[in-house]
């Protein structure tokens, strides 16, 4: 918010600079951003009055002025290019000399089309007050000093300071809650402005405005002035420098009373013009409503945007009739004009949640809604809409015929509360303080007596010693709920640059915790083999009952909490394909969510996508991609689990009914189940549009750090290479197709005993001379002692036993 100093003089006495107000509320928590010394603007310029202007010899756009500034040296030549520039006006003068921020231009004397310029005659626009201006400004006032400052003719004898207040802090959006807090921390004396004002006559004729509000919760509270006879006008120059002060735009006295109240108090209202109410409302006497919209309605606002009312819009009504946005924006239609006679004044209350949804379904956000979303100040409702009605009087004039009140707001002693407040627990949250030619010591009672006065609260000594009852002032009630809410305004007063800082007797370096590592070791080892890493929002569509839906979305999208990876996975890989990035090798570690009959459970878990060509150069393939096949992605995962030195084992699986039934496996360690790995199933793969080498892993996160984490994998032992040659055979036989790979390769260990180094799969068939119901499989066997160079007579018997186990127990037939 911006803070104009002049303004703020008059609610509070400052004796600061600017700068030192500014360290002040920042130290305090109100972070000024800017600095605005609008003094500067117009350094050096003068009223001017023009006392001849003839026509440029050699521009017909330009004019020749002779302008008295006050000078000894008599009236400066100026050639002027503005169009109402004329005699006998005064005028604001750059001299030769002054510079202009607004333009970035120093004065310097000129020749324009050969005709010799000493200084320049300004635009509002080039002393910094306006965007663009047409003309030259003329003042209004006569009998002006040539050679007198203008800046107190133009409001430019001011300081505004850019203030940003935390979301916490309502109260901070307006010049009087800023006045409290300067008056607070400095202990200035407080003015507030039409405090004192009597509240206005009810008129005898009632029945010309009536008030029925449909929504209390989502309004408290709406008071409804009608006044006649108003003179629409220009603002006066006071309430226009104001409002530009603060970024706003004059329009006219009756609008610009109300965006006055709303940055004086923070008390959002709005003006109808009653004729044009009355004739939407139609005939009969007139009612304002505050109801929901219905989705057969629209409203065009203030900003000619026809908008589709939704069942979160909070409406103004006349005669159940839409006309405003509440708290958000008026209408179009029922809008203050250049001829209108007759208002009707709104002053209301609205729920911050109400309005909240209300100005998000229409996509707006105004100054307004954003003072209802925060918290206006219930206490203040009446003072505000008297504040506004006495400026409105004043200023254009008109007389107050009805008004209509409807307050279902509790007891005004629901608007405080009494919070206990320890003068140890104060102490033992914020520490020692210094205090100069002395030690550190601990806050004293007064000390925190008068910094919760200074705010407006009312403390109350109890029972027990050092302990207060602190009844907590209207405008604060939704900031301060709690003791350490106390605890926190005590600091901030006081000053948080007056603690004393008490450091660690002595610190140690950051490190990973032992589950951050081995995490760091799996993406390690995962973006060894080729695969990306994704990350994706755990939010998505809600599918079936299992997730954890969210009871306030943002989107029907994304309301649900994700129960596992590979659904994302695989939007990722459809995606980039579409896009024509070729498909996706990639994984991802997140956390999942899913709820049973037990509650509510959370999970981490591994899983990934595969199914691209994993070379880099294809020019042996005539740069031709090739699909990836079962074993190859089999292998990828392989790799990974061999650079983490765990071991797993693969049984055939067909759980999962987005995978191929036939190419399915489970992966085991030791005896417990890691998780999934397969192909996508080919009715699936058809659905999405996907190609048919689209491969799917999901592993238990837990499960994995758990093995890594065990005591043999977290100090690998060495193991020296055998100096002596190995020696290998090879065994095929037909093998029942029931008859798994890993349970040859189980028995083939079993029976090799430790001459065995490696058995390994190098062949498979199935088809033309192999019986039916079964396969051909070949192993190459490696056989290496440690100790000595083996014989024959030391292979052939373990080779034999090998072939022996494999016919007894698996009745395979031996081809070899």
């Amino acid at each position: 918010m911006r803070i104009s100093l002049n303004w703020l003089q008059e609610l509070v006495d400052i004796s600061l600079s600017p700068e030192a107000l500014a360290e002040t509320l920042t130290m305090a928590g109100f972070e000024v951003e800017d600095i605005e010394d609008r003094r500067t603007w117009a350094d050096g310029v003068v009223v001017g009055k023009v006392l001849s202007r003839e026509q440029h010899p050699n521009a017909d756009k330009l004019s020749v002025c002779q302008v008295d500034v006050g000078a000894e040296s008599g009236p400066l030549n100026i050639v002027c290019g503005a169009a109402n520039v004329r005699a006998d006006i005064y005028v604001a003068v750059a001299t030769v000399g002054t510079y202009l921020p607004a333009i970035d231009l120093k004065l310097r004397p000129t020749k324009l089309r050969g005709v010799r310029s000493e200084g320049m005659i300004c635009s509002l626009s080039e002393v910094g007050l306006e965007k663009d201006s047409e003309g030259i400004h003329i003042f209004g006032e006569a009998g002006l000093q040539p050679g007198a400052d203008v800046r107190p003719l133009l409001g430019l004898e001011d300081v505004v300071l850019d203030l940003t207040s935390t979301a916490n802090r309502a109260d901070a959006l307006s010049m009087v809650g800023v006045a409290r807090e300067v008056a607070a921390l400095t202990g200035a004396t407080l003015r507030l402005p039409g405090a004192d004002l009597e509240a206005i006559a009810q008129p005898e004729d009632a029945s010309k405005l009536a008030v029925q509000v449909q929504e209390p919760k989502a309004c408290p509270a709406y008071i409804g002035t009608m006044i006649e006879n108003v003179n629409i006008q220009p603002s006066p120059e006071w309430l226009k420098r104001r409002l530009q002060a603060a970024g706003v735009r004059p329009i006219n006295n009756v609008v610009d009373v109300t965006n006055y109240v709303l940055l004086e108090w923070g008390q959002p209202l709005h003006a109808f013009d009653r004729d044009r109410l009355q004739q939407v409302a139609g005939a009969g006497a007139l009612t304002l409503g505050v109801r929901f919209g219905r989705s057969d309605e629209s409203l065009t606002t203030l900003d000619s945007q026809k908008r589709k009312l939704q069942n979160q819009s909070l409406v103004i009504t006349a005669n159940d009739r839409p006309v405003a946005l509440a708290g958000v924006m008026g209408g179009e239609d029922t809008e203050v004009h250049g001829g209108t006679t007759n208002l009707v004044l709104e002053a209301a209350l609205f729920d911050s949640v109400a309005i909240r949804r209300s100005a998000r379904s229409q996509g707006l956000r105004t100054e307004a809604s954003t003072r209802y979303e925060r918290g206006v100040n219930q206490a203040e409702l009446e003072v505000a809409a008297r504040r506004a009605l006495a400026l409105l009087l004043d200023l254009a004039g008109g007389t107050v015929v009805a008004q209509a009140i409807a307050d279902s707001r509790p007891s005004q002693a629901t608007w405080t509360r009494s919070i206990e407040l320890r003068l140890e627990r104060v102490n033992q949250v914020l520490g020692l303080v210094e205090v100069e030619d002395a030690d550190p010591r601990e806050l004293q009672p007064q000390e925190v007596e008068r910094s919760l006065t200074a705010l407006g609260c009312q403390v109350q000594p109890t029972d027990r010693k050092d302990v207060w009852s602190v009844t907590v002032p209207p405008y604060r009630y939704r900031d301060l709920e709690r003791e350490i809410d106390l605890i926190e305004e005590v600091a901030r007063l006081y000053g948080y640059d007056k603690f004393c800082e008490t450091l660690p007797d002595k610190s140690e370096a950051g490190y990973l915790s032992l589950e951050q590592e081995l995490t760091r070791s799996l993406r390690a080892a995962f973006r060894g083999v080729g695969l990306t890493e994704l990350m994706h929002y755990s939010l998505v569509k809600p599918v079936h009952e299992s997730q954890v839906t969210l009871a306030n979305p943002l989107f029907a999208e994304y309301s649900a909490l994700r129960t596992e990876l590979i659904e994302g996975l695989v939007d990722a890989f459809q995606y980039n394909l579409e896009q024509g990035n070729g498909p996706l090798n990639a994984f991802e570690i997140g956390r999942v969510f899913w709820q049973d009959d037990l509650g509510f459970h959370e999970m981490d878990a591994l899983a990934g996508v595969m199914g691209g060509d994993a070379s880099v150069g294809r020019w042996r393939r005539s740069g031709r991609e090739q699909p990836m096949n079962w074993y190859e992605a089999k292998g990828l995962l392989e790799s990974a689990f061999q650079r983490l030195g765990i071991k797993v084992e693969y049984q055939p699986d067909r759980r999962d009914s987005r995978l191929h039934p036939g190419r399915t496996a489970s992966l085991w360690i030791r005896g417990e189940r890691l998780g999934t790995f397969g192909q996508l199933h080919p009715q699936l793969r058809r659905d999405r549009d996907l190609p048919d080498d689209v491969y799917i892993f999901t592993l238990s996160l837990d499960l994995l750090l758990g093995e890594l984490s065990r005591d043999e994998a977290l100090t690998p032992l060495f193991k020296p290479f055998s100096s002596y040659p190995a020696t290998d055979r090879d065994i095929a036989f037909f093998a029942p197709l029931a008859v798994s790979v890993v349970d040859l390769e189980k028995a083939i260990a079993r029976a090799g005993g430790d001459l065995l180094e490696s058995a390994e799969l190098f062949d498979e068939y199935q088809g033309e001379g192999v019986p039916a119901g079964q396969r051909s499989l070949a192993f190459r066997l490696v056989y290496r002692a440690s100790d000595r160079t083996l014989t024959e007579a030391d292979v052939e018997p373990v080779h034999q036993r090998v072939r022996e186990l494999l016919s007894e127990k698996f009745s395979v037939s031996l081809r070899s």
